[in-house]
């Protein structure tokens, strides 16, 4: 496997140029992948005015006898219209080589465009491809090197196609959104929202993009696992869609539909968060605290169960255990318990002041 980038390559000049030549012209004598990088400008605008937007190359160009021969540099875009026909694969990495990305926001003066935009729908690669999109400004790496790993298994006849959707980003890492695998997600459910940056609970109201936006840039991280977008505080932006930027901006202004969905969150989330926190009180105590009525902690005072409480809670065991056996002996059943064969009552459990008499050794 050997990589020919304008940045990582050793070669420079006409040695670098070489390989690219030999794809096009069917003589390097090996498979080839192109992996394009950034927004693909249209060249037709600028060679009205005589120039071009990008190129990598010379190519020699006859102007006749009596001019002979002249240099002109060959655009990136003509590369990628040589290269892309005979490739085994055509991967756009990042926002700007998948869906234009900002180069191509309206008013644009390049009229840049996506890969897939410029090689059009019909285009396959040799091996029957069309163009794979990595979406992501910055794209996450770990997308990338998961994406041409599987393949290039594919290409060398070592496993199946991998799954892309119908915009030919990887089925499997953006068939959900970011806010489904997001770690404030459980505030969006209970109505919390951040109202300044800074504020741990759900973004939505400060610009995020979150519940429409597919990436996987929580759950994955930035770097090693670690960080991403909504997990450093910052709102989604939805830099990985086709509409980006055009349909996100103003970007860190609350998303028209979220007014609506906040609305219901807010009604549903307050009772919700209620109802949970009752929960909590009760899977914060031990069963042998309900039955003293004491909680031994030195850390604080821990309020005791109201009778309106413990009347909930006993509603709610019953709920819990209907149709299943209950934790615990049942009246009548004979089992050991501290040695003596005999039911196992209320009563068994050890009272706090028993501890007061043990040995300083036992305590």
């Amino acid at each position: 496997l050997i990589l020919h980038h304008p940045v990582l390559s050793v070669e420079a000049g006409d040695a670098f140029i070489q390989p690219f030549r030999d794809a096009v012209n069917g003589t390097l004598g090996a498979p080839y992948v192109v992996i394009y990088e950034g927004s693909v400008a249209d060249e037709r605008i600028a060679q009205r005015h005589g120039g071009y937007w990008c190129a990598m190359g010379m190519n020699l160009i006859p102007e006749g006898q009596e001019k002979g021969e002249t240099v002109h540099p060959v655009p990136t875009a003509e590369w990628l219209r040589r290269l892309a026909e005979g490739s085994a694969a055509t991967i756009a990495i990042g926002t700007c080589a998948t869906w234009g990305g900002i180069p191509s926001a309206d008013g644009n003066p390049t009229g840049a465009m996506s890969v897939m935009d410029f090689l059009g729908k019909e285009f396959r690669s040799a091996f029957g491809l069309p163009v794979i999109n990595i979406p992501g400004c910055a794209p996450q790496g770990d997308n990338f090197t998961e994406t041409v790993f599987a393949v290039l298994l594919f290409l060398q006849g070592l496993g199946p196609l991998p799954t892309f959707d119908e915009l030919g980003r990887p089925a499997w890492l953006f068939n959900e959104t970011v806010h489904q695998g997001c770690n404030r997600a459980g505030y969006y459910e209970e109505g919390l929202f951040a109202h300044h940056y800074g504020d741990p609970e759900c973004l939505v109201e400060i610009g995020c993009w979150g519940p429409v936006v597919n990436c996987n840039i929580v759950k994955r991280g930035a770097i090693n696992h670690l960080g991403g977008c909504m997990a450093a505080g910052g709102p989604c932006i939805a830099c990985t869609m086709p509409g980006f930027p055009d349909k996100f901006s103003p970007f860190y202004k609350a998303p028209p539909g979220g007014i609506l969905s906040t609305t219901m969150s807010r009604g549903t989330g307050a009772v919700i968060r209620r109802l949970r926190r009752l929960s909590n009180k009760h899977a914060n105590r031990e069963v042998r605290w309900d039955k003293l009525e004491h909680v031994p902690s030195g850390w604080g005072h821990v309020e005791a169960q109201t009778p309106g409480l413990k009347l909930m809670e006993f509603f709610y065991k019953k709920w819990q255990h209907w149709g299943a056996r209950k934790p615990g002996r049942r009246a009548g059943e004979e089992e050991r318990f501290w040695g003596v064969e005999r039911p196992g009552v209320p009563s068994d459990y050890i009272d706090s002041s028993v501890a007061e008499g043990y040995p300083d050794d036992r305590r």
